[in-house]
């Protein structure tokens, strides 16, 4: 009998030693949501739950390999981009995507600072980013900071955050997450921008340090939803309640930003899609 088939993806991403973010969290959350991962590390970092210490880049023509073998074997129904690092990173997944020339559906998080404020992606970086690898995205889930470096623009408020998505849709992307954690508020707000239009997804602010990686752990679970043949839409909302969960059930591990309970179990709807 042949083994049931499960949605495979392919992890682009840094490493992260204390395993709060990064690759590690991409694993676990795929796994937990009954997705298989694949990885290709572009950077290895030494970080705890306090700050990132030090950064390694992987040579771009062994991430570029990396990527190469893993789309053959064992392949891969999405593709998460996270954290890149510098224009030589961005050149190699650029080049490596465009030879393979799959059509997958891929998740771009634009990893730019860690939770400490360190700069995970080079200044000079940025216009490289849009033009090379922005065509390739399904989906560009930017916090705020994220999307203000990209549109160019102040978010202070959710009318902000509309006139950002706009803006970012505009980069040439089919479809924009907008992250609202960092504005002020009770109430979380996420905006899901297409060019049909504006879906928001809240949630109450929950009073936790420990929400280490909880960029990386959204877009790869959104990832896990379209491998699976989902929708944008339902891949997104079971994503949206799955981080909330893994918030809530965060073991409290670290002194500073740590991280959340990936293998926290959600509502059998969610499963079902």
């Amino acid at each position: 009998m042949e083994p049931l088939r499960i949605g495979r993806v392919l992890v682009i991403a840094g490493s992260d030693s204390g395993g709060g973010a990064g690759i590690q969290a991409d694993i676990k959350t795929l796994t937990a949501l009954g997705a298989y991962a694949a990885t290709a590390l572009t950077a290895l970092t030494i970080q705890d739950t306090e700050r990132v210490h030090e950064i390694f880049p992987v040579p771009p023509a062994f991430l570029a390999r990396q990527i190469a073998v893993a789309l053959d074997d064992p392949g891969a129904d999405a593709i998460k981009i996270g954290m890149l690092g510098g224009v030589a990173a961005i050149e190699a997944v650029a080049d490596a995507l465009a030879l393979a020339g799959l059509g997958l559906p891929v998740v771009i998080d634009p990893v730019m600072l860690a939770k400490g404020g360190e700069a995970l992606l080079a200044a000079d970086a940025m216009t490289l980013f849009k033009r090379r690898l922005l065509p390739f995205a399904t989906l560009l889930t930017p916090n705020i900071p994220e999307a203000e470096a990209l549109a160019g623009m102040r978010i202070r408020d959710h009318d902000a955050m509309h006139d950002a998505a706009a803006a970012l849709l505009t980069l040439g992307v089919p479809a924009v997450l907008l992250k609202g954690g960092h504005l002020a508020g009770e109430t979380v707000t996420d905006l899901l921008a297409t060019l049909d239009g504006v879906e928001t997804f809240e949630a109450p602010r929950q009073p936790s340090r420990h929400t280490h990686g909880t960029g990386c752990t959204l877009a790869s679970a959104i990832a896990a939803g379209l491998a699976a043949g989902w929708t944008l839409r339902a891949a997104v909302a079971r994503a949206h309640a799955y981080v909330q969960a893994a918030i809530a059930a965060a073991p409290g591990i670290g002194r500073g930003h740590g991280p959340l309970g990936h293998m926290v179990t959600i509502e059998r709807r969610w499963r079902d899609g």
